[in-house]
């Protein structure tokens, strides 16, 4: 028997933090919403960064269905196999060496990250297992004129395959080191400005996080220093939102604007959630200049269902 699909007229938006952050009320994704629905709830995403919503009756195809609405789908990951029959979906699974527990943004190491990140929660452990969120705009604003004068002249290499994924993946339990291996099963390297120019809203953003190796033209040492320093700009607390799941949350967070950590404190219990993600294009400088890849081909990653 089909469903009964029903169209949600109000939304409310409650701001949860100074800087990034909202939860979204009175909006059920899992049903047919209206085109002015979908245009409010973007327009809380671009401004709040992140936002939440309680309670959603998803499974794979509402899910993958309130996701087009909001602009073209990726496949799940770039080397990480995805469940039969979903091909547009990533596990993000303890079970299966999912703690993805460091600040980064999603996918950098390839030149079109994704515009929009769609995590519904599917299991959550009893204690622990929060996110966090970084707004990378506000932290760009935030930097002292003279390194902002410098961030905007930079260009940095990202890749999924670094000193920092690798020490995740040797000192790990057989779970992640297998996971850690697929991972890196293909190498992706490119070069992005460290800012970019959002392309929604025109906001200078930082683009860095867990797959950042090297500043070009800078030596090993002084990259990791001058990573590390503006690193610190973006995860000041100042800059964040922390949310503790509930089964069936959904958290929708602009790829483009944010980093996040998800915290890994709940021993062994487990914490599962089902991930898709929406296509972004080419991130572009403030001088003009665009991402460049410099090692492995994304091409299929892009294509969605094609």
């Amino acid at each position: 028997m089909p469903e009964t699909l029903t169209t949600a007229t109000h939304v409310d938006v409650t701001p949860l933090a100074g800087h990034i952050g909202a939860e979204i009320t009175g909006v059920d994704t899992g049903v047919s919403l209206s085109d002015d629905t979908v245009a409010r709830i973007r327009r809380a995403l671009l401004d709040h960064k992140v936002v939440f919503l309680r309670g959603q009756s998803l499974n794979y195809r509402r899910q993958v269905a309130f996701a087009e609405r909001l602009g073209p789908l990726t496949l799940g990951h770039p080397t990480i196999s995805s469940p039969p029959e979903q091909p547009l979906l990533e596990e993000i699974d303890s079970r299966k060496g999912g703690k993805v527990n460091y600040w980064h943004t999603d996918v950098t190491f390839v030149d079109r990250p994704p515009a929009f990140t769609l995590l519904h929660a599917v299991v959550i452990p009893p204690l622990g297992g929060d996110t966090l969120w970084a707004n990378t705009v506000s932290a760009y604003h935030s930097l002292p004129a003279e390194l902002r004068d410098l961030a905007v002249r930079l260009r940095i290499l990202h890749t999924n395959d670094n000193d920092d994924t690798r020490a995740r993946g040797a000192y790990a339990d057989a779970a992640t080191a297998a996971a850690h291996a697929e991972f890196v099963s293909t190498v992706y390297e490119t070069e992005h400005p460290l800012v970019r120019v959002h392309p929604e809203t025109d906001e200078p953003s930082l683009v860095l996080g867990g797959f950042a190796r090297t500043v070009l033209g800078f030596t090993p040492q002084a990259s990791r220093d001058l990573i590390r320093l503006l690193q610190e700009y973006i995860t000041r607390p100042e800059q964040t939102v922390r949310w503790r799941w509930r089964e069936g949350d959904l958290a929708i967070w602009d790829n483009r604007a944010t980093q996040h950590y998800a915290i890994a404190d709940y021993g062994h219990a487990h914490r599962r959630g089902e991930r898709v993600t929406v296509a972004g294009p080419v991130p572009v400088g403030v001088d003009g200049r665009p991402s460049v890849a410099v090692q492995g081909n994304a091409a299929a990653y892009y294509a969605g269902r094609a």
